[in-house]
Formats: structure tokens, C-alpha cells, sequence
């Protein structure tokens, strides 16, 4: 049995402010972008994996999400706690002064770890942790 991963949810509280790291500063591709009761579901991925997506979701969106766990969730947002994902590229410096250079919150320059892997470390727009290895 071969299981991929074909597509992974990271909320958003700004659509045009993720589009504008997801696109134009990580360069993903814009694979979906569907509008309902004025929220906004955009789903990006690199444009060599069309396989590979992340879904940005509006977090209230969910009708079972009561009034204090939105409130929970906007906190954790806020604080960067709430979600993230694991990027890699080939290019960890190269790909790190381009973000830098941008407008983007910066947690983590480029570092050797302990554990083996060199990475760096950005929040995206919404405060979800985005951290990038190096292959």
C-alpha cells in the first residue's frame, strides 16, 4: 500500500496576506482559491509537487468550533502556537535572505542543530510556524 500526503490545512485570518507569502515570497502556486459567506479557502503548493498542498482554511469556519474555542484559537494564532508545517529546499541561505529581506517575522536565522538538520525559522502572516530545512 503506498500512502501519500496530498494535502495539509494551516488557517488563515488574512487570505490576501497569505497569498502574499504562500505565492509571492515562498513562490507556491495558486491551485485553489474558492470564496463562501465572505470566507476564503486557498490552496498553494510548489509547482513541482502538484501532488503536495496546503489548504489555508478560515479557523471559524468549522460549525462545531464553539464561541471560546475560536476565542482559544485566535489567541494561539496570535501567539504563533496554534499550527505549522516543515518546508525543505536545497538552497537553506539563499532562501533565507530572500524571506529576510521581505517583510516576514524571522524566529530562527539558519542554524546547525543538534539533532542533524540545518534549519531556519519564519511565522507566515496568520503567526503559524513555518520552519525550513535543508536537504
Amino acid at each position: 500500500m503506498n500512502i501519500t500526503i496530498h494535502q495539509t490545512y494551516l488557517p488563515h485570518d488574512d487570505p490576501d496576506a497569505a497569498l502574499a507569502f504562500y505565492r509571492d515570497a515562498l513562490g507556491f502556486e495558486v491551485r485553489n482559491d474558492v470564496g463562501y459567506n465572505g470566507l476564503r479557502w486557498i490552496t498553494v503548493g510548489p509547482a513541482n509537487q502538484p501532488d503536495t498542498a496546503i489548504v489555508l482554511h478560515p479557523p471559524a469556519a468549522d460549525p462545531g468550533i464553539t464561541d471560546e474555542e475560536r476565542r482559544v484559537i485566535t489567541e494561539m494564532m496570535a501567539k504563533g502556537t496554534y499550527a505549522g508545517v516543515n518546508l525543505a529546499t536545497e538552497d537553506l541561505d539563499g532562501l533565507f535572505a530572500k524571506l529576510q529581506a521581505g517583510d516576514i517575522e524571522v524566529v530562527q536565522e539558519p542554524t546547525d542543530q543538534p539533532y542533524g538538520v540545518r534549519d531556519c525559522a519564519f511565522r507566515d502572516p496568520a503567526g503559524n510556524m513555518i520552519r525550513i530545512q535543508q536537504t
